[in-house]
Formats: structure tokens, C-alpha cells, sequence
């Protein structure tokens, strides 16, 4: 597990937007939304951010 792909899920659920923490993070939405999906899958677990 990447310690990055947790501080881009702690970003969105600080922000509870996706296109708002892309913004933050310097990455585009579909990249975070790439890696979130790719958590839920490493976890197997689906995340919620809210």
C-alpha cells in the first residue's frame, strides 16, 4: 500500500468532491479516481469518503 494513494483518499474525504481534490493534489480527476478504485481493490472493500 502507498502511503500517496491514502493522502489522496483523506483529500477527497476532506473535500468531499473529487474534481476539487484533484485540484489540491496536482493530479487529474481521473487519475484519483483510478487510484481510489485501485484501493478499494487492493482492500477489497469499497471506501467512502463521506
Amino acid at each position: 500500500m502507498d502511503i500517496r494513494i491514502l493522502r489522496y483518499f483523506l483529500t477527497v474525504a476532506k473535500e468531499q468532491n473529487f474534481t476539487k481534490a484533484a485540484e489540491q493534489l496536482n493530479i487529474t480527476q481521473p487519475t484519483l479516481s483510478r487510484q481510489l478504485a485501485a484501493l478499494e481493490e487492493e482492500l477489497e472493500t469499497a471506501l467512502n469518503a463521506g
